[in-house]
């Protein structure tokens, strides 16, 4: 039983690394290569999202203010006090689930529209700070980033590096970490949904009253999801940071929270690999309909407005049930 348990939670876990693995051999400029890095990044921070909102039920408008937080501390970090790149990462993960906390234990008692506000007024505020505080954080302005550096290596876009004796260029090795990165986020996550936390979650989800009934502490797990997919945000902040080399305010912007929240549904709230799929079609998208100049963003919104009438259990979800009445079907008229 057990093996069979451990099959069925990393089978999706291997597809996803088999699909990174071969993905380069479709790259063929380092642009296709930054941008997917991004989406990797990306796709690693909506899924510690989907555990907040997919699993617990509980909305955030604001989850790019922590994003912000993560990235412009580790630039202050490393950039204005010489700090390596590690320590200013956890260190600022820490603190941002710290935050998250205090923030969290009275915000998460709301419900409905008045948390949707509230989490839109955490992230306003995050990014009202950072836009004004100009000695710090040069306001609209933004601020360079140092590359990626551990105990002396140091990782840059710009950068060649030697892999088991072959040599790749700095964007390459950029998109191999995120890679990893991304496979380490998705582990977790999915070990996560499986332990006793993520059954308290998936009971809150369905009923706080009844979940209160049997003895689940709501209100501790609900925070405690909170300050997670706040952690997973600020540490993908950090390395976006050092990634793109230059950040500016539009990082913790609402602009963003609201694109976080619409990969999360557009790929299938609940899924990890749902919202993974979300992030990479919300990130393609752009890129597909750049030719359309001014209708760009009219077919943007009503592509998505289709899907979600369509499709509103999202992506995946619906393509994999698409799959399984076809198996289903053709089962039934064999026997």
């Amino acid at each position: 039983m057990l093996n069979r348990f451990m099959q069925s939670r990393l089978r999706g876990l291997m597809v996803l690394a088999i699909i990174l693995i071969i993905l380069p051999a479709f790259l063929t400029n380092s642009f296709h290569y930054e941008l997917v890095t991004q989406m990797a990044i990306i796709a690693a921070t909506v899924v510690g999202l989907n555990l907040l909102v997919g699993y617990a039920g509980q909305i955030s408008l604001g989850h790019a203010g922590f994003f912000g937080l993560g990235a412009y501390f580790t630039g202050i970090a490393t950039g204005t006090y010489g700090w390596s790149s590690l320590p200013a990462l956890l260190v600022g993960a820490i603190l941002v689930g710290a935050i998250a906390w205090i923030v969290g234990r009275p915000i998460l008692r709301l419900k409905g529209h008045y948390l949707s506000m509230a989490t839109l007024a955490v992230g306003f505020i995050i990014a009202i700070i950072i836009n004004n505080e100009r000695g710090l954080t040069g306001g609209p302005d933004g601020m360079p980033v140092p590359a990626f550096e551990v105990f002396g290596w140091e990782l840059s876009a710009f950068g060649r590096y030697s892999l088991f004796g072959i040599e790749i260029e700095g964007f390459e090795a950029w998109y191999m970490f995120a890679s990893v990165v991304l496979l380490i986020a998705v582990w977790f996550a999915l070990n996560l949904i499986e332990s006793p936390i993520g059954r308290a979650l998936r009971s809150v989800h369905g009923s706080e009253v009844a979940a209160s009934v049997v003895g689940v502490n709501t209100a501790k797990y609900k925070s405690l999801v909170f300050v997670i997919s706040a952690i997973y945000a600020s540490l993908m902040g950090s390395l976006y940071a050092h990634f793109q080399g230059f950040i500016t305010p539009s990082v913790a912007s609402f602009e963003f929270s609201i694109l976080f929240i619409t990969m999360v549904v557009l790929g299938g709230m609940g899924s990890t690999f749902g919202v993974i799929l979300g992030a990479v079609v919300l990130k393609l998208l752009p890129q597909v309909l750049a030719d359309f100049q001014e209708l760009e963003h009219v077919m943007f919104g009503l592509i998505l407005m289709l899907t979600m009438i369509f499709m509103p259990k999202g992506l995946l979800p619906t393509f994999t049930a698409f799959v399984s009445r076809k198996m289903r079907k053709k089962a039934g008229g064999e026997a």
